[in-house]
């Protein structure tokens, strides 16, 4: 039997490195060794993987002797660097960040959608895509495989963990500062004034509110999170000349984006058929009865690992758009378990070898 390969866990003490861990722990072990790797600051600290308790060591290049697939979920920055360090030791580097997506000699993959792409590794990084996208994008595959997507409009509505745990901290300690006080959002309350200055990392308050912003001003007003939308669907589907718009907006959610989308086909689309189509995809759970209250929403997706898509109509004025709601768990397969699923496809084929 051929020896079980060794994977490295970079950003293991993070929010989604935490979650990794988890899921390595839960799903079949195809893993020899797991090796735990982050900050200087986290080395020697101990973290249960697989019911055992495991040292964190400090990133560094010795940290990769032996190691045959990293996954990757720090910083831009901290990926750009080492990332490529780590290819240069005979890695296969899949990387959590944005660093490297839309690298043309970086695949970006979905398991559920191009696998085949982890062989196309020129570099020997595999990218995984924005958490929202994910989100969305496993339930417009197969409908694009099915009926021939040409464009989509696209409005996010994204939890606050996005940002990191210090977006989770600040969204809680807003809702204890207006707790009890039903004047707040009201003519007479100003919730401005009951947050005052803590606003995280957000441009404005969460709490009893929407932001309609989120990442870092690009060119002509888009924010980098809506052009990733656009850009990172274009590769995963194969469709460089795909027209998205996208509007990303900030919620009082802790954990799941959802996204509200409209897609045109080329080919004349009905909601029953849609239904068949979703209901058979990997990947993605169909919860679509508005008759009784049921509709995919984030306090049902945390936790779980599917796409989660209901609102399921055809559109009033045209019979080859569709609109539908779809909402997941950013934490799981909007990070850790995407990161997760690629490796288990180099497990195997290391395996194989």
């Amino acid at each position: 039997m051929a020896e079980l390969p060794t994977l490295a866990v970079v950003g293991a003490t993070g929010a989604v490195g935490t979650v990794m861990l988890d899921i390595l722990s839960s799903r079949k072990n195809v893993w020899g060794e797991i090796r735990l790797i982050a900050s200087p600051r986290s080395a020697g600290r101990k973290l249960t993987v697989r019911g055992e308790q495991v040292e964190v060591v400090a990133l560094s290049e010795d940290a990769f002797d032996g190691v045959d697939v990293a996954m990757f979920d720090v910083p831009d920055e901290v990926s750009a660097k080492w990332a490529p360090i780590a290819a240069s030791c005979g890695v296969v580097a899949v990387d959590n960040s944005g660093a490297f997506r839309m690298d043309p000699d970086v695949p970006l993959v979905v398991p559920e959608i191009n696998p085949e792409q982890t062989r196309n590794r020129p570099k020997g990084i595999i990218a995984n895509a924005n958490c929202t996208t994910l989100a969305m994008i496993v339930a417009i595959a197969p409908l694009h495989r099915e009926y021939g997507l040409r464009e989509l409009v696209l409005a996010s509505y994204q939890a606050v963990s996005g940002a990191g745990q210090i977006g989770v901290d600040t969204l809680h300690d807003q809702l204890a500062k207006v707790a009890g006080d039903r004047t707040l959002g009201s003519r007479t309350g100003n919730v401005r004034h009951a947050v005052g200055d803590d606003l995280g990392p957000f441009p404005a308050p969460l709490a009893l509110n929407v932001v309609p912003w989120a990442g870092s001003l690009k060119e002509a007003g888009w924010s980098s999170e809506e052009l990733k939308m656009r850009n990172e669907s274009r590769k995963i589907l194969g469709l460089p000349d795909l027209k998205v718009s996208a509007t990303c907006v900030r919620v009082p959610v802790a954990t799941g984006h959802s996204v509200a989308v409209h897609a045109v086909f080329g080919s004349e689309v009905d909601a029953d058929g849609a239904r068949e189509v979703l209901n058979g995809a990997p990947g993605v759970i169909v919860v679509d009865d508005p008759a009784n209250g049921e509709f995919p929403m984030p306090i049902d997706a945390v936790g779980t690992d599917p796409s989660w898509v209901g609102r399921i109509r055809r559109s009033m004025d045209d019979p080859r758009s569709l609109d539908f709601f779809v909402t997941g768990d950013n934490l799981r397969k909007g990070a850790a378990l995407n990161t997760a699923q690629i490796a288990e496809l180099l497990a195997s084929e290391l395996t194989r070898r």
